[in-house]
């Protein structure tokens, strides 16, 4: 019989239904009886006990809220009889024992990756197209439809089969409210041209001019960044020319942050060239002559210490730090303990779980730049009139994250157990082996973004409510919480833990799958729903408030 209900840590006065529960109904949970008072649906929480005004909440064994007015034993948990709080947080000296996990089912296993003249190993082998201004985006939108679609990575066929069908039906007098939707016709990748290179990708953004040149600089960090990145064979630049973000800046930071960089670059300035369709035609002519040589490229083993893993999640839900969270987190303490890296990032969402990150932080100096960074991402929200507790979406609250320390708490369980070995800010790269925490926004596809700049070659994305969010080097594994999305959006879920839920399977099964996926999408065995469907998102971040 599946379990109704869950107590996540022993100092919780909380329980967790885990499937839906009526008023009236009496809930048994470790030999003690629960009479409920309202209906808590799946997903939801309710009190253990009677509360008064004031008194503290607790779940994942840390402070989450308090309680704004009486309650009584089997109260469901809502916005209106509990508000955020969170623990306050210092550095203290903290031995920190970690009890790393078995790890023998995996060594020496390896991943077909793209090696690198700097050493790294990529997941994919991507060109890549930068804009170092927002009026070059037309420009890149032209390159785009001239190359992707004869090179074999558009995939948008279907849906211009499916509107040439419904011209001739309404050309012809059809009903086309009666038509099929556009999965009942055909239309695939054209066959690629370039069989190693996995895809041609594009920047499309907003900076490089107006706004602060604070702006323009941290953007060119950013666009160096991704033009190192591992899973970039070649970067193609286009250029105004008169705008903040000048070419020698961009060429500059990329130089600072890997000063042998050799991988092939074409820069065009179209206030320098002849015409725009002369830049174009030439930016198409030395982009194909560069995908002729970064063909050559072929995968190669490399052992699994030179994977880089992004976690984040977004569109949680009530299950998210229950089963798709720990799972993951499972699978973060399995590459670590096999020397690989990790990123933990989105600072709003580690909201009331800050101490425990300090505790685990090896070096001070890291322990301390986190919380400088958390203090000032705070105080920035709460001076624009905001804040950390605002961060919870009307999404994540109707489907159980009732405050944002619960979500945080919950989000921190990515990260696994393992120590901290380094603190990075916003495109700052990861260095060191073992779990890192990267300074982004909790804002979805703000923070994939930041998590490639800092050399993601993977990202695991846990979502418990579904969201379409890719990236463009990147490729983004979707990770549902529940049987249930995994059924309703098959389309774009990759790997379901619903099974952790459903008590068919424990966390570390669960994390050892994740694992095994993951060796087998950095060998291009199998391709993220995300990246089949060339959902390529990129968001710079202004350094402003962003939830």
């Amino acid at each position: 019989m599946k379990q109704q209900v869950l107590k996540v840590h022993p100092k919780d006065n909380v329980l967790v239904a885990l499937t839906d529960l009526k008023a009236g109904q009496l809930v048994g949970y470790q030999g003690v009886n629960y009479l409920l008072v309202d209906d808590v649906d799946a997903k939801h929480k309710f009190y253990m006990q009677d509360m008064q005004a004031g008194d503290e909440v607790y779940m994942y064994g840390t402070l989450v809220g308090k309680i704004q007015f009486p309650v009584t034993l089997g109260t469901r948990m809502t916005t209106d009889n509990l508000k955020h709080a969170a623990a306050p947080y210092e550095y203290r000296p903290y031995h920190y024992e970690w009890q790393a996990p078995d790890v023998s089912k995996f060594e020496g296993r390896t991943f077909n990756g793209y090696h690198r003249a700097d050493g790294k190993v990529g997941t994919a082998n991507y060109w890549l197209f930068i804009p170092t201004v927002f009026c070059e985006n037309r420009n890149l939108d032209v390159i785009r439809e001239a190359l992707h679609n004869e090179l074999g990575y558009a995939v948008t066929a279907k849906y211009k089969n499916y509107t040439q069908h419904l011209i001739e039906a309404f050309k012809s007098g059809t009903d086309i409210s009666s038509l099929d939707a556009p999965m009942a016709f055909e239309g695939l990748r054209n066959e690629r041209v370039f069989k190693n290179i996995d895809g041609i990708k594009f920047l499309n953004h907003q900076g490089g001019c107006g706004g602060i040149r604070q702006d323009a600089a941290v953007l060119s960090k950013l666009l160096a960044a991704y033009a190192d990145h591992p899973n970039v064979a070649g970067v193609t630049v286009l250029s105004l020319g008169c705008q903040n973000l000048q070419v020698q800046d961009f060429t500059a930071d990329l130089k600072e942050r890997n000063p042998n960089f050799n991988k092939p670059i074409y820069i065009f300035e179209q206030q320098q060239s002849q015409s725009e369709e002369n830049m174009i035609a030439l930016a198409i002519k030395k982009t194909f002559e560069g995908l002729v040589e970064a063909n050559k490229i072929e995968r190669a083993p490399a052992p699994l210490s030179k994977m880089n893993l992004g976690v984040k999640c977004g569109g949680s839900d009530g299950f998210s730090g229950i089963s798709a969270n720990p799972a993951v987190g499972y699978c973060s303490d399995l590459l670590v303990a096999l020397g690989g890296t990790v990123l933990l990032a989105e600072f709003p969402e580690l909201c009331g779980a800050e101490q425990n990150m300090i505790d685990r932080t090896i070096e001070e100096q890291s322990a301390k730049k986190f919380m400088k960074l958390m203090g000032a991402y705070s105080e920035a929200a709460e001076n624009a009139g905001s804040g950390f507790h605002m961060n919870p979406s009307p999404g994540n609250i109707k489907d159980g994250l009732i405050t944002d320390a619960i979500k945080s708490n919950g989000a921190a369980k990515k990260g696994g157990t393992s120590p901290i070995v380094d603190v990075l800010d916003y495109t700052e790269p990861s260095v060191k082996p073992g779990l890192n925490l990267v300074c982004t926004p909790g804002n979805d596809v703000e923070a994939t973004t930041g998590k490639a700049a800092s050399g993601a070659t993977l990202i695991l994305f846990t979502t418990g409510l579904g969201t379409p969010t890719g990236n463009p080097v990147c490729p983004v594994i979707k990770v549902a919480t529940n049987n249930a999305l995994t059924k309703r959006m098959g389309d774009i879920i990759d790997i379901n833990t619903g099974p952790v839920i459903e008590g068919e399977k424990t966390i570390e099964e669960m994390g050892e799958d994740i694992l095994e996926y993951c060796i087998k999408a950095a060998s291009g065995e199998v391709i993220p729903k995300a990246v089949l469907l060339n959902q390529d998102d990129f968001i710079p971040w202004k350094r402003g408030v962003s939830l």
